[in-house]
């Protein structure tokens, strides 16, 4: 049985946060996930918002790591090279009689420690968003706000974690963790592990990890949103990120751009008992596209080229769950990590890994690789066309520790199969690389995890 100083169970971007930055000590670490690639949960599903940290209630755990996590966003991004924007958010008010509750979102940033925030009258806003609906009265400015790839953030951290040492291994469900005495015993579906510490970064499993082993319970809600993609060519229609006033279910509809360029509208919020109930609905989609013209009433929806869905992982109580158990040693949980995770993944792996090595008294390594380099950026023959992605960066993108293993992993690092066509024309290309790189038929090319093959 192979023996570790901590287990991540989950390599999303809280668990690949949790990996990069608990790499900085003198540890053996594994990461454990049920997919055949990082970022395939909630994680690869998202707004892509960077938030500013004034919707969190204050005092809470998500206020205190949204603040502190927008504000690592930057130097991060240089640090691990993947794209990120400081382009900004803006709250939009359609009635007067709902000012006061724009002033308390304000008042809210303000306590959280957000920098910058503004309430603008009509007129700034439409000087500052000339396609923002008319109707809007005023809107809460928050410029500390940006857009990040989620696939990037997600897939730099791992593979900086793994140049400093982390192992990683794919395919594997955990079915049970034991405690005994100091250790733990981590099994899955395929293998078996120890560990003295084990961190729960399982997203919307992250409720059953926690009650293998702890007595207080935990209840994970999976929060369905669905999104629509527009094409690049309509990317510029709003240059900051547009919301809507927050109501029960978080931040509603929002219109933004993309760190590549393309125009994203999206979610909706729909609680479901499935886990796995991940596809798109008409219903939704209506749903989405409506409510995302008052705020932006001229989105040209004839330019969309996909839609797509994720779950979001609503805890009970709404707050993040991040610490170690109080029933059980050694266990840390990084549990329902809705939205703004993606903004506090940084500051959580920070938080955690910093936690974890004052209580067993870790020393950090004299050697750490704190810089990582992107993907390269072209060379050899063009395979997509709409994303201009050649030969070279896809054979990149599967030589890299961890690589893609599928053309959903390919896609995620390097965007082949991302543009106007969604793979129509490159996806043969991309096949004919990965057989050939990973030395396996075409007929075992998968889309994505085994049972997804392209060729029957």
């Amino acid at each position: 049985m192979n023996q570790y100083d901590v287990v991540i169970i989950g390599a999303g971007v809280t668990g690949c946060a949790v990996a990069r930055y608990l790499s900085r000590y003198d540890l053996k670490i594994l990461v454990i996930e049920k997919e055949e690639d990082v970022c395939s949960g909630s994680s690869k599903a998202n707004s892509g918002i960077v938030h500013a940290g004034f919707d969190a209630l204050p005092g809470s755990m998500k206020a205190r790591m949204n603040v502190r996590g927008s504000r690592m966003m930057k130097s991060l991004s240089e640090e691990l090279d993947f794209p990120y924007e400081n382009n900004g958010a803006l709250v939009l008010c359609f009635d007067q009689a709902d000012m006061g509750e724009l002033r308390k979102l304000y008042e809210r940033g303000i306590e959280n420690g957000v920098e910058g925030l503004e309430i603008l009258s009509a007129e700034e806003l439409h000087r500052k968003e000339k396609n923002v609906s008319a109707s809007a009265v005023a809107a809460l400015w928050a410029p500390a706000s940006g857009i990040v790839c989620p696939f990037s953030l997600t897939i730099a951290l791992a593979e900086n974690a793994a140049a400093n040492g982390v192992e990683f291994v794919f395919l594997q469900s955990v079915s049970s963790v034991e405690k005994t005495g100091s250790c733990f015993t981590v099994r899955t579906d395929r293998d078996c592990c120890s560990a003295k510490s084990v961190v729960n970064c399982a997203g919307v499993y992250a409720d059953r990890i926690h009650n293998m082993v702890c007595e207080g319970k935990l209840e994970i809600v999976p929060r369905r949103g669905e999104y629509v993609l527009l094409d690049k060519e309509v990317g510029n229609l709003v240059s900051s990120t547009i919301f809507q006033l927050p109501g029960p279910y978080g931040k509603g509809v929002l219109v933004t751009r993309t760190v590549h360029g393309n125009l994203l509208v999206g979610p909706n919020a729909q609680d479901i008992p499935d886990k796995e109930a991940n596809e798109t609905t008409l219903e939704g989609m209506e749903d989405v596209k409506a409510r995302a013209l008052k705020s932006v009433p001229d989105i040209p929806y004839n330019k969309m080229i996909t839609s797509f869905a994720g779950l979001r992982v609503h805890p009970s109580d709404g707050d993040f769950i991040i610490g170690e158990a109080e029933d059980c040693e050694g266990f840390y949980d990084c549990a329902g990590i809705e939205s703004p995770g993606l903004s506090s993944a940084p500051a959580i792996g920070e938080y955690l890994s910093d936690l974890i090595a004052e209580k067993y008294g870790y020393s950090k390594k004299k050697n750490f690789i704190p810089t990582r380099k992107g993907f390269v950026s072209g060379g050899g023959s063009v395979v997509c066309r709409c994303e201009n992605i050649t030969e070279d960066q896809i054979v990149d993108a599967i030589r890299r520790n961890p690589g893609a293993r599928s053309l959903d992993g390919i896609k995620r690092r390097v965007r082949q199969g991302m543009g106007r066509c969604q793979a129509g024309f490159c996806t043969p290309g991309a096949m004919e690389i990965l057989s050939r790189e990973l030395g396996i038929p075409m007929e075992e090319v998968c889309k994505n995890r085994p049972g997804s093959e392209m060729l029957r």
